[in-house]
C-alpha cells in the first residue's frame, strides 16, 4: 500500500522536473540562449503542434485546390467534365434513336414497306390532319394550289397555343389523268399520272433534297424533305434537275417524266406523299386535274 504514493510522487516529479535547454557559441562557449523546459511542458507543446499541423492540413485538403492532387480523389474539372460528358451522351442517345426512326420512315418510302394494318392504325390520324389543317383554294384556270393549315404549337410550352397557324401551300408535281389511284389495300401508296415524254415535274413545296438516285426498279428517284414531316417522294424519272442536300422552292423543275424503272409501264409519274412514315393519298391534297 505504501509503493502507490511512492510511484505517483515518482512519476509527478518526472513530469515536472525542469531542465534547461541551452543553446551556446559553438566557438566560445557563450550562452545565447535557453529555455527552461519539464517533460510535461514538452508533451504539450508536441501535441498541440501536430494537432495543429492536423487541422491546418484537414482545412487545406478540404477548403482549397490541393484537394485536387491527392491521390483517388477526382478534380473539380474532371467532375464537371464528367457531367458534361453524361449530358452529351444523353443527347447522342436522343438523337441516335431519332435518327433510327427516320431512317426506318425512309426505308418505308423507299421501300413501300407498310402493311396494311399499319396503315388502317394511322388513316384515322391522317385523316385529321386533313380535316382539320387542309383547305383548298378555288383558283379557276389557274395552277389548283393547296393551303394546309398546320397548328404550329410550342411543344415546350406549358400552355398550349391553339390559335397559332402556318400556312403552307402545295403545288401539284404534274397534271394529267391518273392510270392508278392510291389503293394502300394493294400496296400502291401513290398516285400514277400519265404524262408526255420529259414533261416537267416540280417541287410540291419548298424543301431539301435528301435522296436523287437510280434505282433497279424504280428509275430515277428524287425525294424531297419539307417541314412538319412531310415527305414528298417522285418515281420512274428519265432525269433529274437536283442532287441530294440542294433546297429547291414550290413549283421549281426537279426532274423530268420518264418511262424508267423496271415496274414502269410507260411515261407517267409515280407520286407519293408521306407524313412521319406514313402514307398519305395525294388526292386529298392536291388536284391534278388538267382543268
Amino acid at each position: 500500500m505504501e509503493n502507490k504514493p511512492k510511484k505517483k510522487s515518482w512519476l509527478k516529479q518526472k513530469l515536472l522536473s525542469r531542465y534547461r535547454l541551452v543553446v551556446l557559441n559553438e566557438n566560445t562557449f557563450e550562452e545565447q540562449l535557453y529555455f527552461r523546459l519539464s517533460r510535461l511542458n514538452v508533451i504539450i507543446i508536441t501535441t498541440l503542434v501536430f494537432s495543429l499541423f492536423f487541422v491546418g492540413t484537414l482545412f487545406l485538403v478540404a477548403y482549397t485546390s490541393i484537394k485536387e492532387y491527392m491521390p483517388g480523389y477526382a478534380s473539380t474539372t474532371m467532375r464537371k467534365q464528367a457531367a458534361e460528358n453524361a449530358i452529351r451522351l444523353d443527347s447522342l442517345m436522343q438523337a441516335h434513336l431519332q435518327s433510327e426512326q427516320y431512317m426506318s420512315s425512309m426505308k418505308k418510302v423507299l421501300q413501300g414497306d407498310i402493311s396494311y394494318d399499319e396503315f388502317e392504325n394511322e388513316r384515322a390520324r391522317i385523316d385529321s390532319l386533313s380535316s382539320q389543317k387542309i383547305v383548298i383554294p378555288k383558283r379557276g384556270k389557274e395552277d389548283s394550289l393547296l393551303r394546309v393549315i398546320v397548328e404550329n404549337e410550342d411543344k415546350y410550352n406549358v400552355i398550349e397555343n391553339q390559335n397559332s397557324t402556318v400556312d403552307f401551300v402545295l403545288f401539284p408535281p404534274a397534271k394529267g389523268d391518273l392510270s392508278q389511284t392510291y389503293d394502300p389495300q394493294n400496296n400502291h401508296y401513290a398516285v400514277d399520272i400519265v404524262l408526255n415524254e420529259n414533261d416537267p415535274i416540280k417541287a410540291v413545296a419548298e424543301g431539301t433534297v435528301i435522296f436523287s438516285e437510280w434505282t433497279a426498279d424504280t428509275g430515277f428517284v428524287i425525294i424531297l424533305e419539307h417541314p412538319f414531316g412531310l415527305l414528298s417522294v417522285y418515281k420512274h424519272n428519265s432525269a433529274l434537275n437536283k442532287s441530294q442536300g440542294e433546297r429547291v422552292v414550290a413549283g421549281e423543275v426537279i426532274a423530268t417524266a420518264g418511262n424508267t424503272g423496271e415496274l414502269s409501264t410507260g411515261w407517267h409519274l409515280h407520286f407519293e406523299l408521306w407524313n412521319d412514315g406514313f402514307a398519305m393519298n395525294p388526292e386529298n391534297f392536291i388536284d391534278f386535274s388538267d382543268q
